[in-house]
C-alpha cells in the first residue's frame, strides 16, 4: 500500500487519517489539527511564526442567519501549540467591506484598529496584522508559513524568475511589503491575474498555499515546500563549496564547549548592560558551517531577510574575532579585548536607528547583539528569557539556511535597512511589546540552589521560577535529581531550568554545575548555599568522620561554592546575590549538637566575612536561618529525628508539634516560608542590603541576632 510519507523527505508527512476522522464536520478543529501538525515540523515554520485560517459558516446571532465566518490564529500565538481560544473569529463580509474605506498605505496602522468591528466571536483572540492577508482570498483553508526552502528562493536577487521558472506559472509572485491590508489586497489582485494558482511567494518574506478542505491545504503546502527543497538539493555545489568552503576548522565538541562555558558569563555581561538578559548556547552544525566559512565576513553583515527572522534576531550579529582555541583564563583582559566591539556594535545600532527613524518612532531600544558568532565555535543569543534567547538562535539558524539556499542557486539578499527598521520599529509592534505583562521580580535572573531536588532548596527553586527566574536544579542524588526535573518539567516547561549532579565536596562536580549554568543559560546571578546534613550525637559518640563530614558540607561546601560563583559573577560584572542557608543552630546552644551547631555557626560568619570583601564587587551575602523545617526534608529521613527526639525526651512523632509549640508564634515552619524569606532578600528590594540575617524560626527568642 503506498504511503503518503514516503512521498516526501525534507518535509514532515504527519496527517493521520483516523485523527482527522474524529474531527469530521468541525472546521475549526481540523483548522486546529492542521496548525499543530505543521508547526511540529520547524522545516516549515518556526516558533511564533506562519498563519492559518479557515471560513466556515456559522449562524449570526443578531439575525439567525448563516454567514461566513474566518477563524485565523490571534496576534502573537503560535501554530504548532495553538487552541481555539487562540484564535480570532470574524465575519468575511465585513472585513472584505473595509476595502471600500481604505484610503492607502498612510492608513495601514488604521485599519487594524477596525478588524475589531469585524468580530464574530466576542471571546476571541486580538486579530493578527495578517487577517485582511486570508480574508480576502476566497479559499476554505489557507496556510501562511515562512519556510526556509521557500524563502531561499523569495530572498534570491532573482527570486520571482526563479519561482516561475520552477512552478511554470502555478506559484504565484509578490513584491516584498510590510504586512499590512494593503498586502491582503495584493494577494488578491495577482490570484485574479493568474487564475488556477496553487499558491504565492512572497519577496523575502514566506509562503502562502491553500484548498477548499484542511487536508487539500495541508498536502498542497507541504508540496510547495517539497519541491523548493529538492530544488535548493539539487543545486548544492553547482557554484562551488557552500559558503564559499571552509575557512577554519572547529575543534571538537568538548573544546568548543569549554570555551563557550567561560565565555559567555563575559558576553552576558556586555549584553546585560541595560537589564539582565538570559543566554543561550548552539554549537549546531548548520551554525558550525556558516560561522567556519569563507563568506561569513560578507553575508553576516547583510542580516535577515524574513521579518519574522529579522524581529527576533536584530540587524544583524556580532561576529567574534577571537581564535577559536584562544586562551580564555584572563577574563579582566578577554574583557578589555572584547569591549571595542560591543562599542562599535552599539554605534552601528545607533546609527542605524538615527539614520532610519521617523518622526514618530519609538525610542531607541536596547542597541546590544542579539546574536553573537564565534567562529569554530558557536552561536550565543541573549534575550529576556531563555524561550526568547531560544528562538532567537533557532530563527537564525533558520536565516543560515536561507542564505545557503539563495546563495546555491542565485545571490542572497537581505530586507533594505530601512524595510527592517520599519519592522523593527512598526508602530503595531511597539503596542504589542507595551501590552505584554510587567517583568517578574525574578525575570532574567539566574539561580543555582544547591540541593534543590527536595526540601527547602527544591521549594527555592520553585519560588524563583514563579518569579521569572531560570534554575540549575542540583542534587548529589541522581534519581532524586530526576524526579525534581520531571516535576520542573511539568510545571513550568523546559526553558525554566537545567539539571546538573551535583557534590559540593568535589571540585570537579562544582565546576561542572557552573559551566552547565554558563552554557545554558550565560551565567548565574544567586547562588544559595542549601544542601546540607545534620548529625546529632553526644559529644561522646561524636566522632572524627561525623566532624569531617559535617564541615566538608556545610563549611567547605559553602566556601567552594561561594568561591566558583564569585569567579562567574565578576565575569559578568552586573553584581549578584549570594544567600546562605544557615540555622538558627549557629546562634543557639543545644545538647547533642557540637558538630552541627558549630559548622552551623561557621557558616554564619563565613558569610558575614564574604558579605564585606564582596561588596565592591555588588554581590550581597545575606544569611537565611530555619529552623525545624521537617517537610520533605532528607535530613529528617536519616538519624537526625532520632537524635533530637532523644535529646528532647520525646517521640520522632511529637517533633513537629514540639518544634512549634517552642515558638513564640506557635506555628510549623515549611519549606515554603524559607523560599519566602530568599525571595525578599533578591527580589529587589533589599538591593542595597548585605550582611544580614533573616531568622525564619516562627521565633526561638534565644535566636535574636540582636
Amino acid at each position: 500500500m503506498f504511503d503518503e510519507r514516503d512521498r516526501f523527505k525534507h518535509v514532515s508527512y504527519l496527517w493521520d487519517e483516523t485523527e482527522a476522522a474524529k474531527l469530521a464536520g468541525d472546521e475549526v478543529a481540523l483548522l486546529l489539527y492542521r496548525s499543530n501538525l505543521l508547526g511540529a515540523d520547524l522545516r516549515l515554520t518556526n516558533y511564533g511564526g506562519g498563519n492559518t485560517s479557515c471560513k466556515a459558516n456559522a449562524i449570526d446571532p443578531l439575525t439567525g442567519q448563516t454567514t461566513e465566518i474566518m477563524w485565523i490564529k490571534g496576534s502573537g500565538g503560535d501554530i504548532g501549540t495553538l487552541k481555539r481560544n487562540g484564535l480570532a473569529a470574524l465575519y468575511v463580509d465585513r472585513l472584505r467591506a473595509l476595502k471600500n474605506i481604505y484610503k492607502g498605505l498612510a492608513q495601514e496602522d488604521e485599519m487594524v484598529a477596525l478588524f475589531n468591528h469585524c468580530i464574530y466571536d466576542l471571546n476571541s483572540k486580538a486579530p493578527s496584522i495578517d487577517t485582511p492577508l486570508h480574508g480576502f482570498l476566497p479559499f476554505k483553508h489557507i496556510d501562511h508559513l515562512h519556510p526556509d526552502a521557500a524563502i531561499a528562493i523569495a530572498a534570491a536577487k532573482d527570486g520571482k524568475q526563479l519561482t516561475q521558472d520552477l512552478f511554470k506559472g502555478k506559484i504565484g509572485w509578490v513584491d516584498w511589503q510590510k504586512p499590512g491590508f494593503d498586502l491582503g489586497l495584493q494577494l488578491k489582485q495577482c490570484l485574479d491575474e493568474n487564475p488556477g494558482i496553487r499558491g504565492i511567494m512572497l519577496g523575502s518574506h514566506g509562503l502562502f498555499t491553500w484548498g477548499d478542505t484542511a487536508y487539500e491545504s495541508y498536502l498542497n503546502t507541504l508540496e510547495v515546500i517539497e519541491i523548493c527543497a529538492d530544488y535548493l538539493e539539487a543545486n548544492y555545489g553547482k557554484k562551488g563549496p557552500t559558503f564559499g568552503g571552509q575557512k577554519i576548522a572547529a575543534p571538537e565538541q568538548s573544546v568548543r564547549e569549554k570555551q563557550a562555558a567561560i565565555l559567555a558569563p563575559i558576553l552576558r555581561g556586555f549584553c546585560s548592560a541595560d537589564r539582565h538578559m538570559i543566554g543561550h548556547f548552539t554549537d549546531d552544525v548548520r551554525v558550525l558551517e556558516f560561522i567556519n566559512s569563507n563568506d561569513l565576513a560578507r553575508l553576516a553583515p547583510l542580516g535577515t531577510s524574513c521579518p519574522d527572522h529579522f524581529l527576533r534576531t536584530k540587524i544583524s550579529p556580532l561576529v567574534l574575532t577571537l581564535d577559536a582555541e584562544a586562551d580564555l583564563s584572563d577574563a579582566e583582559g578577554l574583557k578589555t579585548l572584547l569591549a571595542p566591539a560591543f562599542v562599535a556594535y552599539r554605534e552601528m545600532y545607533a546609527d542605524y536607528y538615527q539614520t532610519c527613524k521617523h518622526e514618530n518612532s519609538p525610542a531607541m531600544r536596547d542597541a546590544n547583539p542579539v546574536i553573537i558568532l564565534y567562529p569554530g565555535i558557536g552561536l550565543f543569543s541573549f534575550s529576556k528569557d531563555k524561550q526568547t534567547a531560544r528562538v532567537a538562535a533557532e530563527f537564525y539558524i533558520n536565516a543560515i539556511n536561507v542564505m545557503k539556499g539563495a546563495e546555491a542557486i542565485s545571490a542572497y539578499t537581505s530586507l533594505p535597512r530601512q524595510e527592517a527598521f520599519n519592522i523593527e520599529y512598526w508602530l503595531l509592534e511597539e503596542a504589542k511589546l507595551q501590552r505584554m505583562p510587567k517583568p517578574k521580580a525574578l525575570t532574567g535572573k539566574i539561580a543555582l540552589v544547591t540541593g534543590s531536588a527536595g526540601g527547602i532548596g527544591k521549594a527555592i527553586s520553585r519560588k524563583f521560577v514563579e518569579e521569572g527566574a531560570v534554575v540549575i536544579i542540583n542534587d548529589n542524588d541522581s534519581s532524586r535529581l530526576a524526579q525534581a526535573a520531571q516535576e520542573f518539567s511539568h510545571l513550568f516547561g523546559k526553558d525554566a531550568y537545567t539539571t546538573a549532579l551535583l557534590d559540593v565536596t568535589k571540585n570537579e562536580a562544582i565546576q561542572q554545575a557552573f559551566d552547565t549554568a554558563a552554557l545554558a543559560f550565560g551565567g548565574v546571578d544567586i547562588v544559595v548555599n542549601c544542601a546540607g546534613l545534620s548529625i546529632s550525637k553526644p559529644i561522646e559518640e561524636h566522632t572524627e568522620k561525623d566532624w569531617d563530614l559535617l564541615y566538608d558540607v556545610l563549611v567547605k561546601g559553602q566556601f567552594k561554592i561561594t568561591q566558583t560563583a564569585v569567579i562567574m559573577m565578576r565575569k559578568q560584572a552586573i553584581g549578584g546575590d549570594i544567600l546562605n542557608i544557615v540555622s538558627k543552630n549557629a546562634l543557639v546552644s543545644g545538647p547533642n549538637n557540637a558538630g552541627y551547631g558549630s559548622a552551623k555557626a561557621a557558616q554564619l560568619h563565613l558569610s558575614r566575612l564574604n558579605a564585606a570583601e564582596l561588596g565592591k564587587d555588588q554581590i550581597r551575602v545575606n544569611v537565611v536561618n530555619p529552623d525545624a523545617v521537617i517537610s520533605d526534608s532528607k535530613i529528617w529521613e536519616g538519624d537526625w529525628a532520632a537524635g533530637r527526639a532523644k535529646a528532647y525526651g520525646i517521640k520522632v512523632e511529637e517533633l513537629p508539634a514540639f518544634y512549634a509549640k517552642r515558638t513564640l508564634l506557635d506555628k510549623i515552619i515549611l519549606p515554603e516560608d524559607i523560599a519566602n524569606a530568599c525571595l525578599v532578600f533578591v527580589g529587589g528590594l533589599l538591593n542595597k542590603s548585605t550582611g544580614n540575617v533573616l531568622n525564619v524560626d516562627g521565633g526561638v527568642a534565644m535566636a535574636f541576632v540582636r
